[in-house]
């Protein structure tokens, strides 16, 4: 009788189990950071005043809520989720701007009086990229390969919206952008030149297995 061994056992795995022991603890936590967004704008939405700014935090808890459900039904059935993934659109798509023009000197609060959108937008914007950030560690580490493309697929989606913050706080220079003079500047963009042609790659050495 020919012995069972568990690469034989992968095909015949039900979906649910088919993920690696680190896989399981890295979506613990993908999971457990999203509800950490999700609450964090859940509080920081009482503190809002610029109505733009509103608009921008309820569109992407929506959109986080909507693919928390994904990656948690997912994750939990090992399948294709019931709906698909979606592509977030920023809604106020600007140029930046550049420059450093002068702005009060930025303190911690000295009480819930203090809290203003600056301060939430940056907060929003931290937790966004760390949240960019770890989806992408994330997702090429996941064995379970459904459950590594609904994650993949949201890394762009992260990117649109805190590049979306960014803008806004860019906008009311809360967040600006400095410059370098444009003879530096020419200099770093002409660093890197493309190849020409295509390299010749050495042979390999391996021997010959006859």
């Amino acid at each position: 009788m020919q012995q069972q061994t568990p690469y034989n056992n992968m095909n015949q795995m039900a979906p649910n189990m088919n993920h690696g022991g680190h896989e399981l603890f890295d979506l613990h936590e993908v999971l457990a950071c999203t509800i950490n967004v999700l609450d964090q704008f859940m509080i920081f939405r009482q503190f809002v005043q610029d109505p733009e700014l509103l608009d921008i935090l309820d569109h992407q808890y929506s959109f986080t809520l909507y693919h928390y459900n994904l990656t948690a039904e997912c994750f939990t059935t090992g399948q294709k989720p019931s709906q698909e993934t979606q592509t977030y659109m920023i809604r106020n798509l600007s140029q930046p701007i550049y420059g450093i023009k002068p702005t009060q000197p930025k303190k911690p609060n000295q009480s819930l009086a203090d809290v203003k959108d600056a301060g939430i937008s940056a907060h929003m914007l931290g937790l966004i990229k760390s949240h960019a950030s770890l989806l992408t560690m994330t997702s090429v580490e996941v064995t379970n390969p459904t459950v590594r493309r609904v994650l993949a697929s949201q890394v762009q989606n992260f990117i649109e919206m805190a590049y979306e913050i960014f803008l806004y706080q860019n906008r009311n220079a809360y967040y600006q952008v400095p410059q370098l003079d444009t003879a530096d500047m020419q200099k770093m963009l002409n660093t890197f030149v493309p190849a020409q042609g295509m390299p010749q790659m050495p042979p390999n050495n391996r021997a010959t297995i006859h």
